[in-house]
Parts: structure tokens; sequence; C-alpha cells
């Protein structure tokens, strides 16, 4: 097995090099344009179109996956999953009553995956726990309470099967700790098994942040089900940020799927974020953002090759104990999971989507400037998962490795292109059409580079349909108004999107490229910055 542990202190030069690539190469790919347009504007002209046709290919598809991606979502969220999995309690009869009723066309998957389960001699899924990490720092009951109820008012028996552990930080002081003793005392009944658990501050070898808390939890789980006598094998295990609030058909399907997919000790299980909590409550700017990401989550739900872990996810308690849970010296350790799995089992994992969402909050803090500036610094964390990339090379770029080469080939690509596309897509779509017309040293210039900016705008406008694809989707997303607010709100929950172009820079284009240039500079991100939650009331 690989070491599959991130290195402190002073990097390798192998390890450097590949912390410097994906600046270096977002950097070039957004000065492009200019230096090829000052050698001839043909060149840039001819770099621009072939840029903005890749991605007009990509935005068609994109299109499509939105589309698929919420109605598979739809499907999932109305689909009788308690149903489903009582069926695996009795698989021979339910198997019958298809049969007899033939209904094997319309529950033909049902069918298919009952029949897989006898083969593999799976547990019943009474003999299944769920295990429910809440990651605390300093949020408000009026933040924590939400998401304790969603798990009890879940669609799966909370009672004899779901086990709470509400994970806090020794540094966040005595209240903390009172808020959270408090929660478990007053929800404990409500649960199979509920504790809080209080991560010590200043722990040898972790940076400051969830990794740390959550696995310190996942250690104490491990101890609790060792005196239980429960086989960890039995034990799925979810972990949340304290404004997750899981849609209530998850644990049942969750469960399901755990039970019916082949090898689920070498899968991981993920949900689709979905950032509409208190999408009435938050600045327009921010709405566009939260709206943009929620289906990013819909449309990677349905595209396996590229879906890794992000926040919410499930894993099963046996291989978290084998890889020693999450890591501890990464500040995006969700998305790190997947490839600290990947190494650990030598290839041999992959994320299985459940569609299904989990309720997240939209950035809301106290007042506009500050909801501002904790958007960014939210996104500025998720974009430096491009320090990733040096850690998956460095793994995978040897004679030793313990990953299929083609197999990490593609995924290192995917991984690479991803980070450097996030920083330059924004931009050269928007400002990358006018480098050749602005700096080509040629008086005449090129008709092309004339062209260019209209053949841009044109572009764009045909992409405007994906748009229009994602507003619509975005209407029916949305949560009901809340009384507070009139009915004129509707109005700029249609009209926030003249913010697109400006978000997609300053929140997606600026957001990366300030986590490479750190990363090139070698100044790490090794505090995670938890993202500020305010709740408006009535």
């Amino acid at each position: 097995m690989t070491d599959i542990e991130i290195p402190l202190g002073k990097r390798k030069p192998l390890y450097r090099f590949f912390e410097i690539l994906p600046g270096v190469l977002s950097y070039l790919i957004l000065f492009a344009p200019i230096g090829l347009s000052l050698i001839d504007p043909l060149w840039g002209a001819l770099f621009v179109v072939l840029f903005i046709i890749t991605w007009f290919v990509k935005a068609i598809g994109i299109s499509f996956r939105t589309l698929q991606g919420y109605g598979a979502m739809q499907r999932s969220k109305n689909a009788d999953w308690r149903s489903l999995l009582n069926d695996l309690e009795d698989p021979q009869t339910a198997i019958a009553r298809l049969e007899d009723k033939k209904r094997i066309g319309k529950d033909a998957e049902h069918y298919r995956k009952l029949k897989t389960y006898i083969a593999s001699h799976a547990l019943a899924p009474s003999k299944i726990y769920n295990a429910v990490i809440v990651a605390t720092w300093n949020e408000s009951r009026d933040v924590l309470e939400p998401t304790v109820k969603s798990l009890i008012e879940s669609n799966y028996d909370a009672k004899h099967n779901l086990i709470f552990i509400l994970a806090y930080e020794e540094r966040g002081g005595p209240e903390v700790k009172k808020r959270a003793l408090q929660l478990i005392e007053d929800y404990k009944d409500s649960f199979f098994y509920a504790v809080a658990v209080e991560h010590p501050n200043g722990m040898k070898g972790e940076i400051i942040g969830k990794g740390g808390n959550i696995t310190y939890a996942g250690h104490y789980l491990k101890s609790w089900a060792h005196k239980k006598g429960i086989n960890p094998e039995r034990v799925i295990v979810t972990t949340l940020d304290s404004d997750n609030r899981p849609h209530r058909n998850y644990f049942a399907g969750l469960t399901y799927s755990y039970l019916t997919t082949p090898d689920p000790y070498h899968k991981a299980f993920q949900p689709i974020a979905v950032f509409t909590n208190n999408i009435w409550d938050v600045p327009a700017p921010m709405r566009v953002i939260a709206t943009g990401n929620s289906f990013w989550n819909i449309i990677n739900s349905q595209r396996p090759h590229m879906l890794r872990n992000f926040a919410a996810h499930s894993q099963g308690l046996a291989p978290l104990i084998e890889m020693n849970f999450w890591s501890v010296r990464s500040i995006v350790e969700d998305g790190h999971q997947f490839w600290r799995s990947y190494f650990c089992f030598d290839g041999q994992y992959e994320v299985v989507p459940i569609s299904l969402p989990i309720y997240q909050d939209a950035v809301l803090s106290e007042g506009f400037g500050r909801t501002l500036k904790a958007q960014f610094v939210q996104v500025r964390r998720w974009a430096y998962g491009a320090s990733d990339i040096a850690y998956v090379a460095t793994r995978g770029f040897r004679k030793d490795r313990s990953v299929p080469f083609f197999d990490f080939i593609g995924k290192f690509a995917r991984l690479l292109d991803s980070h450097v596309s996030w920083a330059t897509v924004a931009l050269i779509t928007a400002l990358g059409a006018w480098a050749p017309l602005y700096f080509g040293r040629h008086s005449d210039k090129s008709i092309i580079a004339h062209q260019l900016p209209i053949i841009a705008s044109w572009t764009q406008r045909i992409a405007t349909i994906g748009l229009v694809i994602t507003v619509f989707l975005a209407w029916r997303l949305l949560p009901p108004r809340p009384e507070r607010y009139k009915r004129h709100r509707n109005i700029f929950m249609l009209a926030q999107w003249i913010y697109m172009p400006v978000t997609s820079i300053a929140y997606g284009s600026f957001a990366a490229f300030y986590s490479q240039t750190r990363l090139m500079l070698g100044k790490y991100m090794d505090k995670f910055d938890v993202t500020e939650k305010a709740v408006k009331k009535d």
C-alpha cells in the first residue's frame, strides 16, 4: 500500500514542481492570447477561437447533464426507498411478488439488484447501522438543531439504526461544549446512540481543520463499536457539516445502495450538495453562486468519471479504519478523501452517486460586506484542492506505483484540467476575444482578429440556452418562499442572474488563482477558515 499521508513542512523538489505546475499552466493560458497576439494577431485569434469552441462543446454536454441530473434527483426524491429497503429483508418473497405480478419490466433495476443481493450474501438492512458525524466549530443552536431534527425525521429507523456523533472542538471554549452536550441531552432518546465527542486542541501532526475533528470522532466510533461487539462492516459513516440537512429518504436510499452495490468496501457514496436552506435570505450574488454550485454537483452526479467526494459523503467504517479515517493535514479533507482512498486501496476505489440531496446553507454573514468576503473565503478553500495535484502526481509517477498506470493518467489529467479550467475559463471567454485586436502589432491586424469579438458574442448568446435551462430548473429547486418576504421577492430571484459574469470571474477565476498562487509560492493554507453561518428568522 502506498503511503497516503500529506507531507508536513518542507516539500521535496519533485513535490514542489507539481505544486507549482497548476499555477504556471493557468497563468500561461491566461496570458497566451496577449503573448500570441503580440507575435501575430492571427495566432492569438486562433488560440481564443479554439478555446471558445472547446468550451462551447463542453457547455452543450453540461446542459444535457443538467437536465439528466435534475430528473434523476427528482425521481430519487419521490421513490419509496423504505419499501425497496424492506424488500431486502426477505428478497426471495420480493422476487416472487414481482414475478407473480409481472412487474419485472417496471421494476427491472430493483429485480436485478435483488438477485445480486441474494448472490452476494449481504447483511439484512436491519443489521446495518448508519453513523452520522456532524462537525461543528462555533455554530449556534439555530444552525445545529435543524440538522439534528432532519436526522430524526428521516424516512429511516433512527431509534434502532442511527448513531449520532456531534464532533465539537475543545478550542471552541466552554460555550461550544455546553451547547453540544445540551443538544445530545435533548435528543439522545431519538437515536440508537448519541454522544458529543470533544476534539482536543493542539494534537501533534494536525493542522487546524475539520479533518482532525471528524477523524478523532471516527476513532471514538471505532472504539465504541468494538466495545458493543458491532462489526465495522455493518456500519456506514456519513460526515455532515453543521448546516447539512439530508433529504428524508437519504439514509434509506444510502443503505439500499450500500447493500446492493458490489464490493461496497471499496466504494464511497456521494449525495448531491444543494445550497438552498437559506437561499431566500442571502444577497443576490451569493444566490447565483450557491445555485451554480448546486447544479455543478447535480451535473457531476451523472458523470461517474468526474465524481469525487465533496462536502457530505458516506463510506463504510471498516475501510475508514484501514485508512485511518480522513486526512488531518488538509483543509480540503472531503475532496482529498477520494485520492487518499484511491491510493490506500491500490486504485480499487470509486464513488457511487446517490441522487438524493443534502440541503446546505448558502453563505450568509452579518452584513453584506462580510458575506461577500465569507463567500470568497469558502470558494478559495475549495480551490485549494489544487494541492492534491502534487499529492497525486508524486504517488502515480513512480516505478513502484500501486495503481493502474492508464487509470491514474486519466484521473490525473482530469484533476489538473479541472483546476486550470477553474482559473482560466471565465476570464478567457469574457475578455480573451479582445486581445488580438488591442495587442496585435500589425497595423492592419487580421480579419479574424476584428471579427473575433463578434464570433465570441454569438457563441455566448447560443450558450445562453444552457443558462436559461439552469434558471428554469433553479426556480423549481427553490424551497417555499418564507412568509417574511413579499411576492415581489420572486422578481429579484430571477433578476439575480445578471450577476453571473461578475461572480464567475470574482468567485471562480480569482479564487482559483489565489489558491494556485499560494501553492506556487509555498504559502500553504494550513488552517481551515470556517464559513460564517448566520440565520434569519421571521
